[in-house]
């Protein structure tokens, strides 16, 4: 058991006790810990598996390739709406993890295995970009620079936040409020 995360569950308020159940399960499967990104987090040969969040209505075991999971017990689920590759296993008590320890393992295994194929996930489709902001790219040949130079996944986003927008108006003002930040180079939720 690695110390940073014990001192992680010594600190956790919502659910010290799930995560005490889980770490010999994990551990048990081979998965090395340390904490990354400020939770702790299971690798296989140096590759990520999954991570433990701590939300207010439960802890979830997220698996970084959750959707090339076969799910045969159905307890996988989306973190959100646009979620494309990681899904979670939910507790919100030590009966749940107990409950589903061989389905742990289980699940735990075949991402071991998975990783240790290569399998990827299919790339990303193309991503069709809001007119408003399509719009501002082809005036401004910087802004178009600075935002084809950000990770995918913050173009994407952005592209997200601004498509929420009903109206075109309100798509145009969040893409003129945002443009700085583009131009800086930070993601939207980067500060």
């Amino acid at each position: 058991m690695n110390p940073k995360v014990d001192a992680y569950v010594a600190r956790s308020e919502l659910w010290p006790d799930e995560m005490t159940s889980l770490r010999p399960i994990l551990l048990g499967c081979g998965l090395d810990e340390d904490v990354k990104w400020g939770k702790p987090c299971y690798t296989a040969d140096d590759k990520n598996i999954l991570i433990l969040q701590e939300m207010k209505g439960f802890l979830a075991l997220m698996f970084f390739k959750g959707s090339l999971l076969s799910d045969p017990d159905g307890v996988l689920e989306q973190q959100g709406p646009n979620t494309r590759s990681a899904l979670r296993m939910t507790f919100t008590s030590v009966d749940d993890v107990t409950d589903l320890t061989d389905t742990i393992s289980a699940y735990v295994n075949e991402a071991i295995e998975i990783e240790r194929s290569g399998r990827q996930m299919e790339p990303a489709p193309d991503l069709e970009l809001v007119a408003e902001l399509q719009q501002r790219l082809d005036d401004d040949a910087a802004l178009s620079n600075a935002f084809y130079a950000l990770t995918p996944g913050r173009q994407r986003e952005y592209n997200l936040y601004f498509s929420g927008a009903k109206q075109a108006t309100t798509r145009s003002a969040r893409v003129n409020k945002l443009v700085p930040k583009i131009l800086e180079g930070k993601g939207f939720r980067d500060r």
